[in-house]
């Protein structure tokens, strides 16, 4: 048995789950997540938890066990508490600013860098310096913060550009310079 597909999924208080054949449905005070999952895990709700079974041993069935209990997992957590990933925007004149719903960034280009949220997620912009996306989808919270860093990613010679705030650049030593033996 997959020891993370066996743990059931506890349901907080004031989240509401609804479970109709493969499709979950979880509402919160974050939001609400709907999911269909492979017609082959059997998802059952018992005693304010989700438990996920699988019919047999196959290789197909044992890799999809703990998947679908951990997207359910983030599901619960997701609408309960939230996600969030904060960026850091590092180099002379780098910075980030909020136009209305959209996310400006000088990262020196000739140009500004515009980008819009998609549904469901939400950006702050707490100093110029520093980016934070929030919302109850995982997946999409994860995903928009990796287009943002993919706009300008951290070079590893003076460390300029955006990266993740838990993040450690490699730093790389410049050439020696002329003369030096």
């Amino acid at each position: 048995m997959s020891r993370i597909g066996r743990m059931p999924v506890a349901i907080p208080a004031g989240v509401d789950v609804k479970v109709d054949g493969n499709t979950v449905t979880v509402k919160g005070p974050k939001g609400e997540s709907t999911r269909t999952f492979h017609k082959n895990m059997k998802i059952e709700l018992k005693d304010n938890e989700i438990i996920v079974t699988r019919p047999n041993d196959e290789k197909t069935n044992r890799s999809l066990h703990g998947l679908t209990r951990s997207l359910i997992a983030n599901m619960v957590e997701g609408v309960n508490k939230g996600y969030s990933k904060e960026l850091e925007i590092n180099g002379i004149g780098y910075r980030a600013t909020m136009q209305g719903s959209e996310l400006v960034m000088n990262i020196g280009y000739s140009h500004q860098v515009i980008m819009s949220a998609p549904d469901g997620i939400k950006i702050e912009v707490p100093a110029p310096n520093k980016i934070i996306i929030s919302g109850s989808d995982k997946q999409k919270v994860g995903q928009f913060a990796a287009e943002v860093r993919e706009k300008r990613p951290p070079e590893p010679y003076k460390g300029k550009g955006i990266k993740y705030a838990d993040e450690h650049i490699r730093r790389k030593e410049g050439k020696a310079g002329k003369g030096a033996k």
